[in-house]
């Protein structure tokens, strides 16, 4: 650097004098007033306005001007007196302005300082202005409240000039002492950076109006004794103290304040990284560099050594060389050279098409140049750099790998850091994890998520033609869907170079949408040799991705990201690229028939649902695509919502489906969201869940038993109606009742009307009549449905050996344990009748269960032996059969004793009137409480064992 003028150094022991410190001011002066220049020519003019008028609004309390509240509000800067320029803006905003004598009035202000970029090498139009706004110590609080409401109707004001101003109220002895009333950054810092921040104040700050710093009179060197040195000044008069302001020294930066510096910027940075990379950079080199003073002391330094020029003291020149030195002895060439696009990018200078312009920004422009020059860039470098609006996905892709790999860097040091200071951290452990989290959702790769290659790097991807091409000769890649800027003969599909490959064409439309490659004004080509993907199909898509989240994705709040990921919304691409009938489409022929369910369509009961890609953005606004090709596709899509609904029942995220019109795709789309509406609402009714339920669904002549196992839901496949049956038999843990999808068995009414009247914690007995026979279910206590049919011998004694068995069974329960419900002390019987075309269960008492049957009594008790099946010994009146006696004979001799005493052409069946079951059942677990389900099946198995023997004998 090259001195512009003569030395000053002030020796606070030989002696000091007023003159060179009056010298000293004015240095400090001439550098904030060519500043000051900067800034106002690099300002729009309605910023300009503001910043002119900013300082006399807040001198005077007229109510012509902007941001008046009310007589009472404090004002009136120190030594403030506004020049031609500030009354004539005052005077073009308001005509009946004119300046008020106010005597010799205390003044309620100390100083207004505007700080950050403007005047700067890194300032641009679209950066906001952060003003500081310094009261007297001894306001009283109300006027402090009052000022803060004026400073709120000033920034709203200057936003409806498109300006985004922040003015931060506070008083210098409450900075010094760590008491901000106000968060101090435009988005979040306070005491927490206090020395972080007081460094870029002083090294940023223009004075606007009233006190002087008086951090400008202590010497670098003096930093150490910082208050000693202010006392002497003051004590001994060597200034006037109601001249300066004071907000205290920068001696050193506390380790934990690197920490949650470090953190907030990393934040800010995941979504703007460009000025968030500058500043990270200079935290660890601040943090990994301390013997050096930090860049206010240098400028502080610079000024008393004599330099004045602005372009060597520029903020964002002096951190870029504070920051090339430091990454030049550590060798991190890689990182120096983001260092300097970062820089290049927050200019926002365009070189190659401002080359000779003159005009306000001429001396940025010249800065500029001279640090490329001295970079050595070519030409061809910075014109990639000024033509961002126009970089493609791929070179977007390569810088996003290295501003990840700094973040990371980053993220990797602070965890470190906090790791290290344990307990005298300035962050918390939670803060950290809501950074890892935000890291996490942005960048992380994982199966399925949608990278989004664009965090802020570039202003638009959008591509004004896209080819999506089908190639089945990759090589060991196999098949699968390529990505070009334009294809329009499949044959330069050899030559020319693919934007991305995917062997789904959904996950790459998706991609492309996301990333903001394909809009509503892209041209779409697509190129396949075979298939029916269509160009109105992609549109279709488009529009559906549309609808589903609009694009660009914002980036997640921090209260959704303090919190478990949890899905918000999911849609559903039915058949993307598929006809779910073409081996019929190809030979001309359509199916008709009165079965128009999507899920078992026509007389072939087929399952129009072939492929399914399930898109989900979740409450990190990641976006994630699973594709479902083979087997049982949307079962197990099906299954997966369950399983992320299960995490908050309270939240069911939207449901979308969409399905191109080619093959009934309107009619699939509507059943595949009723269906997950229909099962999203039983299992989660009232946002809580998962409910205890069994969900049949019928689909393809199968049928699928959806059921929770506490958070986490399964499905059972049966391929026919009996296997169903059984599977509804099988005894249960608690009760689960049985619903089914509005579409499945409804060649079956009696047995949905039977299910749709379960009640718990009871039984239940259901029976209809048909030619001859009878179908009869029963309920058990815990929803175990179990069935069969048989002759009618006596209609007078259709349910009687039934119930009595029941009643028996419920005897002996009661007997043993008094916990028995008191609705197991009796069972209802309901007979299935048709009214109006729909089946209702009717009840129908049995008033005569204790009336004489004709036969006798007989009985079952079985018996476990070992991991074999339970045998039984069977007992007829009073004669004994057992398994020891007969063996394999047990059941032909009971039914040779039973025929022997009945008189000739008494044919009826045998009924069991009681059976008895082991509590071993399962030799691997002791059931103290077997269901009557189980009861059930074994006198069923025994009564059809002992009537076919008896069939043989009559």
């Amino acid at each position: 650097m090259t001195a512009h003028a003569a030395p000053i150094a002030l020796d606070f022991d030989e002696g000091i004098d007023r003159k060179t410190l009056r010298r000293l001011r004015d240095r400090f002066l001439m550098v904030n007033r060519r500043r000051w220049q900067r800034a106002h020519l690099s300002l729009t003019y309605r910023q300009q306005v503001v910043l002119e008028i900013l300082p006399l609004v807040f001198h005077t309390n007229h109510p012509a001007l902007p941001g008046y509240l009310d007589v009472n509000c404090p004002y009136g800067l120190s030594h403030y007196q506004p020049d031609v320029a500030t009354l004539g803006a005052a005077r073009r905003l308001a005509r009946t302005f004119s300046l008020r004598d106010e005597g010799k009035r205390r003044p309620d202000l100390q100083a207004l300082f505007l700080m950050g970029s403007p005047g700067t090498l890194g300032h641009s139009v679209a950066s906001d202005l952060d003003v500081w706004l310094c009261h007297r110590d001894d306001l009283p609080e109300p006027g402090i409240c009052r000022l803060e409401r004026k400073a709120q109707k000033l920034t709203e004001w200057a936003s409806s000039f498109g300006i985004e101003l922040h003015v931060f109220v506070f008083s210098a002895v409450d900075w010094r002492e760590g008491r901000q009333r106000a968060k101090i950054s435009g988005e979040s810092c306070g005491s927490a950076q206090h020395y972080l921040l007081l460094d870029e104040f002083y090294r940023t700050s223009i004075h606007l109006a009233g006190c002087y710093p008086l951090w400008w009179l202590v010497p670098s060197e003096q930093e150490q004794h910082y208050r000693q040195c202010v006392n002497r000044l003051v004590d001994y008069r060597f200034i006037r103290g109601d001249e300066y302001i004071d907000f205290g020294a920068v001696p050193f930066i506390p380790t934990t304040e690197f920490l949650g510096a470090g953190v907030w910027q990393l934040y800010k940075g995941i979504d703007a990284p460009w000025k968030s990379i500058l500043k990270l950079l200079l935290i660890e080199c601040y943090a990994q560099t301390q013997e050096l003073p930090v860049l206010s002391r240098a400028f502080k330094q610079a000024v008393f050594n004599g330099i004045t020029d602005v372009d060597v003291l520029d903020p964002y020149v002096m951190l870029y060389h504070r920051l090339e030195h430091w990454l030049t002895e550590t060798g991190a060439h890689a990182r120096l050279d983001l260092v300097r696009r970062s820089l290049y990018i927050k200019a926002g200078l365009p070189l190659t098409r401002i080359e000779g312009e003159q005009g306000a920004e001429v001396w940025r422009v010249g800065l500029l140049q001279n640090l490329i020059s001295r970079w050595g860039w070519q030409k061809k470098q910075i014109e990639v750099l000024d033509n961002r609006q126009r970089w493609r996905a791929e070179e977007v892709a390569s810088l996003r790998r290295a501003m990840v790999s700094e973040l990371t860097h980053s993220y990797r040091l602070l965890s470190k850091m906090a790791r290290d200071d344990g307990e005298q951290s300035a962050i918390s452990a939670n803060d950290l994890n809501l950074l890892g989290r935000k890291l996490y959702a942005a960048f992380q790769r994982k199966a399925g998520k949608i990278e989004q290659v664009n965090p802020g790097l570039a202003p638009s991807l959008a591509e004004e033609n896209l080819a999506f091409h089908y190639r089945s000769d990759q090589g060991e890649g196999g098949s699968g869907w390529l990505l070009y800027r334009d294809l329009e003969d499949p044959q330069d599909a050899f030559w020319q170079a693919a934007i991305r490959r995917s062997g789904n064409l959904s996950e790459l439309v998706a991609w492309c949408y996301f990333n903001g490659l394909l809009t509503r004004s892209t041209r779409l080509n697509v190129r396949a040799l075979r298939g029916i993907v269509s160009v109105s199909e992609l549109r279709e898509m488009l529009d559906a991705l549309a609808s589903f989240v609009p694009f660009p994705v914002p980036p997640a709040e921090r209260e959704a990201l303090a919190r478990g990921v949890r899905p918000l919304r999911n849609l559903l691409l039915i058949n993307v690229g598929v006809d779910p009938q073409a081996h019929l489409t190809e030979l001309g022929l359509h199916k008709l028939s009165a079965r128009h369910d999507s899920l078992g369509f026509s007389g072939g009961r087929e399952n129009l649902v072939v492929t399914i890609d399930h898109i989900t953005l979740n409450s990190w606004h990641e976006v994630s695509l699973q594709h479902y090709a083979s087997g049982d596709t949307l079962i197990q899509c099906l299954k997966n919502v369950l399983a992320s609904v299960a995490l908050a029942p309270h939240n069911i995220p939207d449901m979308s489906v969409h399905s191109h019109n080619r093959g009934h795709g309107g009619a699939i789309a509507r059943r595949v969201r009723e269906l997950f509406a229909d099962v999203l609402r039983q299992f989660f009714a009232g946002g809580t869940g998962p409910h205890p339920l069994r969900y049949v669904i019928e689909m393809d002549r199968r049928y699928f038993l959806l059921e929770f196992s506490g958070s986490e839901p399964g499905f059972v496949v049966l391929e026919s109606l009996s296997a169903l049956m059984d599977c509804l038999a099988q005894p249960r843990d608690i009760y689960l009742p049985i619903v089914f999808d509005r579409h499945a068995l409804l060649d079956q009414p009696a047995l949905r009307a039977v299910c749709q009247a379960s009640e718990p914690v009871s039984i239940q007995v259901f029976y209809v009549i048909r030619s001859g026979q009878v179908q009869i279910w029963v309920i058990d206590e815990r929803g175990s449905l179990f069935s069969w049919s048989q002759r009618i011998a006596s209609r007078r004694h259709l349910m009687t050996p039934l119930l009595r068995f029941l009643e028996n069974l419920i005897e002996r329960r009661m007997l043993r344990t008094s916990d028995v419900p008191v609705a197991l002390a009796g069972v209802r019987c309901y007979e299935l009748v048709v009214s109006d075309g729909l089946w209702r269960p009717e009840f129908r008492p049995q008033p005569d269960t204790e009336g004489r049957l004709p036969g006798f009594e007989v009985q079952a008790v079985g018996i476990q032996e070992g991991n074999s099946r339970v045998r039984f010994d069977l007992y007829c009146a009073e004669q004994e059969f057992t398994v020891l006696q007969y063996g394999d004979q047990l059941v032909p001799a009971v039914a040779h004793y039973i025929h022997s005493l009945r008189q000739s052409g008494d044919r009826y069946p045998i009924y069991l009137t009681d059976v008895h079951l082991p509590h071993d059942l399962d030799p691997r677990v002791y059931q103290r409480d077997i269901q009557t389900s189980q009861y059930l099946y074994y006198r069923a198995f025994l009564e059809e064992a002992l009537n076919r023997e008896l069939d043989t004998l009559q």
